[in-house]
């Protein structure tokens, strides 16, 4: 009997295939980038985003991951370092650390989100049939910006001059929306884009201030992701009530309403597992995700000295005490 379990167990491992044998070890060797730092959630998003589907480090999976911390000149070599190290795919963030991938690791699976328009941003050809070897998810909605603005006219009232504060890295394809519907709406703008990775902030809104600017709309671009903290800070000193994006609601912003970019890199990791289970990027058609979210901070509005009305109030998916 022994004899006969043993042949059926050698005949069941000589039956295997060379190919099922390494699927059944396979360690899937995932890159991520990112144009900000470690900190923000997003990064955390994507872990979980894998996990849904099985990959967990340790395990199955090795996640490379690497930040520019603002500094975008880094992203190309980000990506050729990971290239290099022989990542089945990489997972970006980020129009400009999409394009960074195409050049730093042309020959590697790149899935990416968080880019606002994928075909004018130069990231892909067609969102249908994206071609290539780039394709992902975007969480763009052209009516964003008036969403924003309203919101913001509904917490302050007599709201007459709003300023915008940008990344002078990337596209301004989010700022110029964003004051051409605050024009529609009748408001006034004062524009600032950070330049350098150590911006003087305290100068921004020395200018804000003396504009009697009313609110301020922080964009959601890499820069001021690395800087959200100060400059949430620097608003409240200020006075100035501000909305950030949902994945920077850590800053301490008195308002995060968007769409939801936490909900757009887990569904990133889609993508990737697909690429990884043998899909071509250029065959998979861009995923737009719009999901909003608001977030509103309490005690942020207590410092700023804003009352946040009851309309507000009660579309709020969460509070921060």
């Amino acid at each position: 009997m022994k004899t006969l379990l043993s042949l059926v167990t050698l005949a069941l491992v000589w039956g295997s295939t060379p190919c099922e044998a390494q699927e059944a070890h396979r360690v899937a060797r995932i890159g991520f980038i990112a144009p900000q730092g470690r900190s923000l959630p997003l990064f955390e998003s994507f872990r979980k985003g894998l996990a849904d589907f099985g990959y967990v480090e340790g395990q199955n999976a090795v996640i490379e991951a690497r930040f520019a911390e603002g500094q975008l000149d880094r992203l190309p070599g980000l990506a050729a370092d990971l290239a290099a190290k022989g990542v089945d795919v990489l997972a970006v963030t980020g129009a400009v650390t999409a394009r960074a991938a195409m050049k730093g690791a042309p020959d590697t699976p790149i899935v990416f989100s968080m880019v606002v328009d994928p075909v004018a941003d130069l990231v892909v050809s067609n969102l249908t049939a994206p071609g290539g070897n780039v394709t992902g998810v975007t969480s763009f909605d052209p009516a964003q910006s008036r969403k924003q603005l309203e919101l913001f006219k509904e917490l302050l009232p007599g709201l007459k001059r709003i300023a915008i504060l940008g990344d002078a890295g990337v596209s301004e394809a989010l700022l110029a929306a964003s004051e051409t519907q605050a024009s529609a709406l009748g408001l006034q703008t004062v524009r600032h884009r950070l330049v350098a990775a150590n911006p003087d902030l305290e100068s921004v809104f020395a200018t804000f201030n003396q504009a009697q600017a009313d609110a301020l709309l922080v964009l959601e671009e890499p820069l001021l992701g690395v800087h959200a903290k100060k400059i949430a800070e620097l608003a409240v000193a200020s006075h100035l009530p501000t909305m950030f994006a949902p994945s920077r609601v850590g800053a301490g912003g008195l308002l995060s309403y968007g769409t939801s970019q936490t909900e757009s890199v887990r569904r990133m990791a889609a993508y990737v597992d697909k690429v990884l289970k043998g899909a071509k990027p250029g065959a998979l058609p861009v995923e737009t995700v719009t999901r909003y979210e608001l977030i509103v901070n309490l005690k942020t509005a207590r410092d700023t000295g804003v009352t946040v009305p009851q309309s507000v109030l009660a579309k709020a998916d969460r509070l921060i005490q």
